[in-house]
């Protein structure tokens, strides 16, 4: 574990490769699982105030349990995340392209233009996972077996989780925290290779 700033960073995630291979997931981390997509305090009441602008797009399904549920729940664990339905667990924001690939409507609208969110940080980070604790945030790599092609594809390429996630980790925790944590991963790099 590397303690940047009281973000404590699991050596996985400067260690281990990770890309997503879309076109072999189809985008099922958006589809399957126990519950919704966690959201942090204000993403809730976003996800509340954007839906009006991308709710024609959303698929029928996703459409019916808002209705019903809204766009937030309290899980098992007592945190907040994205509304889910079915037997597998789809996020009430997850439609399909042509190919039958998954996608965020969220995200969708935003490249759009339509809105200016992008989509909860915790799906902008998978498969980063943050716990808050009081006095840090616990940065750990989550380990799913729906990903092994993501981990082959990023060997292949030879492109690091904290590589392939600069971007939201630097949405998340800033660009100074990022290059610090840059600046571990080739230390770390350095002492693997003695």
């Amino acid at each position: 574990m590397i303690d940047i700033d009281n973000k404590i960073v699991h050596r996985d995630i400067l260690e281990k490769c990770f890309v997503c291979d879309i076109n072999k997931c189809k985008g099922i981390c958006c589809v399957e699982g126990d519950s919704g997509a966690p959201l942090e305090d204000d993403e809730a009441l976003i996800l509340e105030d954007l839906l009006p602008k991308i709710y024609d797009s959303l698929t029928a399904d996703g459409k019916s349990v808002i209705d019903k549920k809204g766009v937030w729940m309290i899980d098992i664990e007592g945190d907040i995340t994205t509304t889910i339905y079915g037997k597998s667990g789809a996020c009430v924001f997850t439609n399909y392209d042509e190919k039958g690939i998954a996608y965020c409507a969220i995200e969708k609208a935003w490249e759009q233009g339509i809105v200016d969110f992008r989509k909860p940080i915790s799906c902008h980070l998978y498969p980063i996972r943050i716990k808050k604790y009081k006095d840090f945030d616990a940065v750990n790599y989550h380990v799913w077996d729906i990903c092994k092609d993501a981990l082959k594809y990023g060997q292949e390429n030879n492109v690091k989780i904290y590589q392939f996630l600069k971007e939201p980790l630097i949405r998340k925790y800033g660009e100074d925290w990022y290059e610090d944590l840059c600046k571990c991963a080739e230390l770390l790099n350095l002492e693997n290779d003695k």
